[in-house]
């Protein structure tokens, strides 16, 4: 117990042993042989850093064979907390990938897990590298943003039943699910069922504010059964608030433990399997004088702005959010590798003191039993970086085998529902091109010049009177002349529209300009909606999310996403429509077209949809109001 004081204090460096029924390579597929013998599943956990996630295969009913990750220490707790071959390897590295799918391929894996790094997706990770390569400190391409790639190669060569991954949702959400989309496509020509959404960990008992991306696939059934969620918030106080006090100390290594007379059903599951009157890694760091006097100050509502000016080290403008007190009846805010460094977002409700190594682990769902090696701040670091276990044991559970006998209502061996969709969609967009909608499709009547002129004209909720044939004045063409301008001005009928088309005037003598959809863009100064509907129908693959192609992915998905959760639920159900490819501009070019001529807000016509078939929307009573 060491008492406050010190600026810097470093912590001893742990080391633990290998877990007695680990294994060697050697010795790996007799390892297998054996427990595949007594009924067991085998999983294996890329990037698996502690082991959150596998912590949560093994509670859904899997046996980790193989964990694998490039940090020495995350290698060091894997071997510890689990049976079976824990190896470090750079899965960035095509020959260790090579070997390690050679590895796998002697034994029978039913699941593939894992969550590749995820610091250039999150935006906290971007901010940060950004600031790196301006600095010269690192290179601007980083091989870590490839590393799904590398998760991807080694589900398709080893093809187990089932695949999950787990990110940050910007893995999705920052690149209209190129990404996400990409690897659905690839596994699904694998022979595999796919599915993705973005998930509150807390929904399923994590006791924080956290979302997170699941992306699932299994090659036996089109069935994805999620645990029923928790419409109440676990608190922090459930989750911590039997933890001894530390008072005036940074805690220690091993603490004594009393146990309450009346545990909180989560704080029992955290004590399983711990040592009875014993509290491991209830540690964490000194607190400067002044720091624990603004602690004092806080409540779970305040700002670093509200402190007191000479109180505080950094401008209010710059870190609104530098200090945070968690709250003992809500949610604790994301833990992440962040408080490795700085714990000044984790302060404790009670205490003038930031979360100890123990807390965060417990609000990551780690029970006390689990030790993480290396220093304190190795161990916030693992902790920080970790997929909660609980979470994890969810989206594992979705993935669980289903009986024979309970197949019956289950697709098997056939397209699924989405492929089916892309499919038909694709087949009546080409049948579009060729029709009076040409010009709201990618195409190739459709070059740079025309996708402007109708992104800017046609973009509009009233496209303006005559606007089809001043558009079919320019089909093809690869520039746009005066002549042509005033012939498509004299087609409209409105002076709204005419004036639309005045942008292009200033234009007319810059020859290069019309085959440079950069410049097109900059030179008509567009707004972000006419840009991204431009690049749409320049055949980019732009996930289109507007609020007529949002209505028509919610009602093929059958939810609500449309009206509740648009920018994250919809544009999944989106991405789902869009899906990945040469042709998915052509797909989400259509669910525009098809939510302003077919699939309106108002009223439909499903008799005309080409999604009708796999649309869950368009069944039972309410289908049959609209077509009578």
């Amino acid at each position: 117990m060491s008492i406050y004081g010190v600026k810097l204090q470093r912590s001893d460096d742990l080391r633990l042993v290998r877990h007695p029924d680990g294994c060697s390579e050697d010795a790996f597929e007799q390892w297998c042989a054996q427990r595949l013998t007594e009924g067991q599943r085998l999983a294996v956990d890329l990037f698996s850093g502690a082991g959150g996630l596998s912590l949560g295969l093994e509670e859904a009913g899997w046996t980790v064979a193989v964990s694998v990750d490039n940090d020495e220490k995350a290698v060091q707790t894997h071997s510890h907390n689990f049976p079976g071959l824990a190896l470090d390897l750079d899965l960035s590295e095509p020959s260790q990938r090579h070997e390690l799918i050679e590895l796998l391929n002697k034994t029978e894996i039913d699941l593939l897990a894992g969550g590749p790094p995820c610091q250039p997706f999150s935006r906290a990770g971007r901010s940060k590298i950004r600031s790196l390569v301006v600095a010269g400190h690192r290179e601007e391409h980083d091989h870590r943003r490839e590393l799904w790639q590398a998760f991807l190669d080694v589900a398709l060569a080893v093809r187990p039943r089932a695949v999950l991954m787990e990110n940050v949702p910007d893995m999705a959400l920052g690149d209209d699910f190129a990404v996400v989309r990409t690897m659905v496509d690839a596994l699904e020509r694998g022979g595999y069922y796919t599915s993705f959404r973005l998930v509150d960990a807390w929904r399923y008992g994590v006791p924080q504010h956290r979302k997170r991306l699941i992306v699932l696939a299994r090659r036996d059934v089109e069935d994805f059964s999620w645990p029923v969620e928790q419409s109440k918030q676990p608190t922090l106080r459930e989750a911590i608030g039997d933890l001894p006090e530390l008072g005036d100390t940074t805690g220690g290594r091993e603490l004594p433990y009393s146990k309450p007379r009346r545990l909180p059903p989560f704080a029992e599951m955290m004590r399983a399997g711990a040592r009875n009157g014993v509290v491991w890694d209830h540690m964490t760091r000194p607190v400067r004088d002044d720091d624990r006097k603004i602690f004092g100050m806080m409540d779970a509502s305040t700002l670093y702005a509200d402190l007191p000016a000479d109180l505080r080290r950094y401008s209010a403008e710059t870190f609104d959010d530098k200090y945070k007190k968690l709250d003992w009846d809500s949610v604790s805010r994301s833990i992440t590798a962040h408080i490795a460094k700085d714990g000044y977002w984790y302060i404790h409700p009670e205490e003038l003191r930031t979360l100890t190594v123990r807390e965060a682990a417990r609000v990551q769902t780690f029970p006390d039993r689990f030790r993480f090696a290396g220093t304190r701040s190795d161990a916030f670091r693992q902790i920080g970086n970790a997929v909660p276990p609980l979470l994890g044991c969810a989206a594992a559970t979705a993935l669980s085998p289903v009986p024979t006998h309970e197949r019956s209502g289950a697709r098997q061996g056939e397209a699924s529902r989405w492929v089916e969709a892309r499919q038909a969609l694709t087949s009546w967009a080409k049948q579009q091109q060729r029709g009076p909608n040409w010009h709201s499709l990618p195409g190739q009547g459709v070059t740079p010049v025309v996708a402007a002129v109708a992104a800017l004209l046609m973009s509009r909720s009233n496209a303006p009177k005559g606007a089809d044939r001043a558009m079919a004045t320019i089909r093809g063409r690869a520039r746009l002349t005066k002549a042509e301008l005033d012939q498509m001005q004299q087609e409209l009928a409105t002076q709204a529209g005419r004036q639309v088309l005045e942008r292009f005037r200033p234009l007319l003598p810059k020859r290069k300009l019309w085959t440079d959809p950069e410049a097109l863009v900059e030179q008509l100064t567009m707004k972000a909606a006419e840009e991204r509907t431009f690049r749409l129908l320049a055949g980019q693959d732009v996930l289109l999310a507007s609020q007529t192609t949002l209505r028509v992915a919610a009602r093929v998905a059958g939810s609500d996403s449309a009206k509740t959760n648009r920018l994250s639920d919809g544009r999944v159900d989106l991405a789902r429509l869009v899906g990945a490819g040469p042709e998915a501009p052509l797909r989400a070019a259509a669910l525009r077209l098809l939510g302003s001529t077919v699939c309106k807000a108002a009223s439909t016509v499903c008799g005309d949809c080409p999604l009708r078939q796999q649309c869950v929307g368009n069944s039972g009573e309410r289908a049959v109001q609209t077509l009578f």
